[in-house]
């Protein structure tokens, strides 16, 4: 008998799966260690004019469908108004069957407005009637979206030159989820496009009260505000690099680059890398430094359509699955700083899945025997984070290294509605351990297997970040 569409049991192919999920994933806490929603919306407890809004406002995975489908910029990013925009992205949607963002989107309209349709152009007026109708009231406010989806923890993407008000104001404030800022100093790598790089080194001039004249005094600086992070409650560091960098260089080298792009000529080549190397090691220390857990996102290649980034900029879905190789100067860096007692807890996402099992195998050269977990394989990321990518990422991590450690799933979202992605997670796991059960490959001990997944869905993060209570 066919199941029903996404109805309690979705995903759960197994008696065993539906034990596991119910009993024991369901009703976990979320903790989002990584998301780039807004600080600035969740303090002033934003409430949003329309469902549109939230869904199409700064979703670049539905932006790259909604062009696919031939869907005029006017109704992705343009001006069109809010339900010419929601009926395109209506009519895109209904023809997503497969691809990861269909299921999100029937589960964010089950969670938060109790609407169990499919999403077409047949139900799009009634469907967006609703969505705003719920939206407009209190409980459609951001701090009651994220409450209702019992999360207790949120971290978002910060830069070191962001002031952090917003964050120490809402610290302030116990309203039943903790917020926390997280290190991403990309732009400081960024020393490919001088005119950009110097003016966000000169924004952190400002901010650190700092004379940046050489690459000591640009650590200075980083320093300070890798302090001025810490005692706002920051204990991750974030990194969205194409590689890892770790080239050999001296400082007499780096230094010259150093002068070179501060003076307005932008490194390439050999140079950039080992100006890379030195920056990224050096940030790298100063997360060990200060115990925090840092991750590393390798394999996006950024902005390779250069219409489409000169007319909308960075972010918004023309970055692409990247090819380069990762593996000589990964475990060349992680091998630096675990020779000098600098390997901090270590967290490595690769976009592109040939590598998977590459990742998996290096995580247990470098762990530690005291820290469970110290070196993670992340979570499926973005192209990869469907159902198969999923399954991929636990099957390469349970066969070659151990899942039971791992620290699970994430947001890695603009919207306050993307937590059921972890619903999503969830059930994949539940299916992932129970269809084991059922083929005899592991004891149908619920006790072992139900801890197991709630750790996974929780536990280990509270114990591996490190937040501070």
């Amino acid at each position: 008998m066919a199941k029903a569409f996404m109805d309690e049991n979705f995903l759960l192919n197994s008696s065993s799966a539906e034990t596991l999920f119910h009993e024991y994933a369901k009703d976990m806490p979320i903790f989002d260690y990584h998301s780039h929603i807004s600080i600035g919306e969740i303090r002033e407890n934003k409430q949003f004019r329309s469902i549109t809004e939230v869904w199409l406002g700064g979703d670049h995975y539905k932006w790259r469908l909604m062009r696919t489908m031939g869907v005029d910029e006017e109704y992705v990013t343009g001006g069109a108004s809010d339900w010419d925009k929601f009926l395109a992205w209506a009519k895109t949607v209904s023809r997503a069957v497969g691809n990861p963002v269909y299921h999100w989107t029937h589960l964010e309209l089950q969670r938060f407005f109790h609407i169990h349709q499919g999403l077409c152009e047949a139900t799009v007026e009634d469907i967006f009637r609703r969505c705003n109708e719920f939206l407009h009231s209190p409980e459609g406010r951001v701090r009651s979206l994220v409450s209702r989806s019992n999360v207790k923890v949120i971290c978002t993407t910060d830069d070191p030159t962001d002031d952090l008000k917003d964050h120490e104001a809402l610290a302030k404030e116990d309203w039943g989820t903790r917020v926390f800022p997280a290190w991403r100093p990309d732009k400081a790598l960024a020393a490919e496009n001088a005119e950009r790089w110097n003016a966000w080194v000169d924004r952190l001039a400002g901010v650190s009260d700092t004379e940046i004249e050489s690459y000591h005094a640009l650590m200075e600086a980083l320093r300070k505000r890798h302090d001025f992070f810490h005692a706002r409650g920051c204990r991750i560091a974030d990194y969205g690099i194409e590689k890892p960098y770790a080239v050999p260089r001296t400082m007499e080298a780096v230094q010259g680059a150093f002068r070179k792009v501060r003076g307005g000529t932008s490194l390439k080549g050999e140079e950039l890398d080992l100006f890379r190397s030195q920056l990224l090691f050096d940030l790298l220390l100063l997360d060990a430094e200060a115990d925090w857990t840092q991750q590393l996102h390798f394999g996006a290649s950024r902005n390779p359509n250069s219409r489409g980034f000169q007319a909308l900029g960075p972010d918004t879905g023309f970055d692409t699955m990247g090819d380069f190789s990762i593996a000589p100067e990964l475990l060349k860096l992680l091998d630096s700083l675990d020779s000098r007692g600098k390997l901090t807890r270590t967290i490595l996402y690769t976009l592109n899945p040939r590598e998977n099992d590459l990742i998996a195998s290096i995580l247990g050269s470098f762990m530690d025997g005291k820290t469970p977990g110290k070196i993670q394989f992340g979570t499926a990321w973005w192209f990869n984070d469907h159902k198969p990518g999923m399954l991929r990422q636990m099957e390469t991590l349970a066969n070659i290294g151990m899942l039971a450690p791992f620290v699970g799933m994430l947001t890695d979202s603009r919207s306050f509605l993307s937590y059921p992605r972890h619903e999503y997670f969830r059930r994949i796991l539940c299916d992932f351990l129970g269809s084991q059960v059922e083929r005899g490959e592991i004891p149908r001990d619920y006790d072992l297997l139900g801890s197991m997944v709630q750790d996974i869905c929780y536990n280990n993060a509270v114990k591996y970040f490190k937040i501070p209570e």
